[in-house]
């Protein structure tokens, strides 16, 4: 079997994308954060002590979603023409669930990209929330859809 990010002497190499197409890709990946009922308060009462959690989870998705490259080896610099973020209250949890779509005209995926986003945005509600409950768990980052590319289309049934 050939591994994409492996050479001819099984050393790692960034994937040459080079002779490719640029298509229109998109992808959107999802993740929940479960808390305590008092965290969950005071994202909804917006008194959390380190300020508004969920506006600055935004900004970190996006920020995460930007610096993937620099953050997972193999993972080409891509020039982003869209990233959206939308965060879902699930009282009854309680806790949230992020979504993160990112988009591009471009030569590979933005899979990972969107992954990366929730996961930092997640993380950012955590360090925001920390001082009220450690117990926060962080579950089910999945990638929900992608579009383009040669893989095709997929979406999470």
């Amino acid at each position: 079997m050939n591994l994409t990010h492996l050479d001819n002497n099984d050393r790692p190499k960034m994937v040459d994308v080079g002779g490719k197409d640029p298509t229109k890709r998109k992808a959107t990946a999802s993740g929940i954060i479960s808390m305590s009922k008092e965290a969950y308060d005071a994202v909804i009462t917006n008194s959390a002590k380190k300020g508004p959690v969920l506006q600055t989870a935004v900004i970190a998705a996006i920020m995460g979603t930007k610096k993937t490259p620099e953050l997972i080896p193999m993972c080409h610099p891509l020039l982003l023409s869209g990233i959206d973020c939308d965060i879902e209250e699930l009282p009854d949890l309680p806790g949230f669930k992020l979504f993160v779509t990112a988009r591009l005209d471009g030569k590979t995926g933005v899979e990972m990209e969107a992954l990366t986003g929730v996961s930092i945005g997640l993380l950012t509600i955590y360090d925001m929330l920390k001082a009220i409950d450690k117990g926060m768990e962080i579950q089910n980052i999945r990638l929900e859809s992608k579009e383009g590319g040669k893989s095709g289309n997929y979406q999470r049934q």
